[in-house]
């Protein structure tokens, strides 16, 4: 449908990744026109979208996938022709603590999106067009497959084996998508992605906390010996990996995307720590003896890493291999975007989504 108009919906378009995917879309598809919906809960965060806010094609609705009256509204007014669900839960020390809201977003919240398309698009000759009159696009993680052994890749072939609550309603949701291929002809596509950085990420996850605490001079927490192996993705790459399978990708597939990054958490943190008392001015060393390691969570996976070859082979996608400079570069972003920190990590940006749109 290149060059066609297509209206999107873009679900978790407020949080880290989905915000990306947003302004990704209207930057290089001006002709679609974006709907936005995200619940606006803790990860949520209007000051991620404020670059694109305004756009003519671009609209922001507030609620949740879980919200089937809601769905039903959105897709009668605006006649979807792709989706693209990016709406999650998506922390796993969260997923430990409250594990059922996890299945509520990811599980239902899911089949509810999946309801919809099956209610109205006309499905009986769809896997028969070249074209994607329409799709529904599931943005998944590398953790439902398990953990890894050193020198083992994840392929779309790996079995499922989710460790965490959090990874277990992601596995659940990319099933139920599958089924719905299968049992309603539904066009679909899923990915999975390896560990995302960049921007407007919410500073719970270890790159953006590790950053924020080396910069206010605080303890870098380091679960169990550190030695946990991940994969890093920049998030705009995973933006173009995204938009490449969605137009080339086969109806039905899975298409795994990394960033053949692999680094232990304990290195990583050591990576940073460097940059940041370049970037400071600090001795060398003086962030690095902040690290303090803690009691590791339960269910830790060992390694997380993605044999990126079909998307490569196929599609024609390959990350560059430039991670230190993306680290560099997401570093400054934090080091010149104080008020974003300070709104954040102080709660006040909630403040204004509780006086427009209710306590979320």
């Amino acid at each position: 449908m290149t060059g066609e108009k297509r209206t999107i919906l873009i679900t978790g378009g407020a949080g880290f990744i989905g915000s990306h995917l947003v302004r990704h879309w209207l930057k290089n598809y001006p002709e679609d026109r974006v709907v936005n919906l995200d619940a606006l809960t803790y990860a949520g965060n209007l000051a991620n979208t404020e670059d694109f806010s305004s756009l003519a094609n671009y609209h922001f609705v507030q609620g949740s996938i879980t919200d089937a009256d809601l769905i039903e509204q959105l897709f009668e007014k605006h006649k979807f022709d792709w989706v693209f669900n990016l709406a999650a839960e998506s922390h796993v020390d969260r997923s430990i603590q409250d594990p059922l809201s996890f299945v509520q977003t990811n599980v239902v919240g899911t089949t509810v999106l999946l309801n919809a398309c099956v209610k109205h698009w006309s499905l009986s000759n769809e896997m028969n067009l070249s074209a994607k009159r329409h799709l529904f696009y599931q943005i998944s993680t590398d953790e439902v497959y398990g953990s890894l052994s050193a020198g083992a890749y994840f392929t779309e072939g790996s079995k499922y084996a989710p460790n965490s609550p959090y990874s277990a309603s992601k596995a659940g949701a990319d099933h139920l998508v599958r089924a719905y291929f299968n049992t309603y002809n539904l066009p679909v596509l899923i990915s999975n992605c390896s560990n995302n950085f960049g921007p407007f990420q919410f500073p719970e996850k270890l790159i953006p906390l590790t950053i924020l605490n080396a910069i206010e001079g605080k303890k870098l927490p380091i679960y169990g010996d550190g030695k946990q192996m991940r994969d890093w993705l920049f998030v705009s790459e995973h933006c173009q990996a995204i938009d490449v399978i969605a137009h080339k990708g086969k109806l039905g597939e899975t298409y795994l995307v990394g960033g053949k990054n692999e680094y232990q958490n304990i290195d990583l943190v050591h990576l940073i720590a460097e940059m940041i008392d370049d970037k400071l001015n600090r001795d060398k060393g003086t962030t690095a003896s902040l690290i303090e390691f803690v009691e590791d969570r339960p269910g830790h996976d060992v390694r997380y890493a993605i044999d990126a070859s079909k998307i490569e082979n196929e599609l024609g996608f390959s990350p560059s291999q430039n991670f230190e400079e993306k680290l560099k570069e997401t570093i400054d972003w934090y080091l010149t975007n104080p008020q974003w920190i300070k709104d954040v990590v102080s709660g006040e940006y909630r403040r204004f989504y509780e006086l427009n749109y209710g306590n979320t």
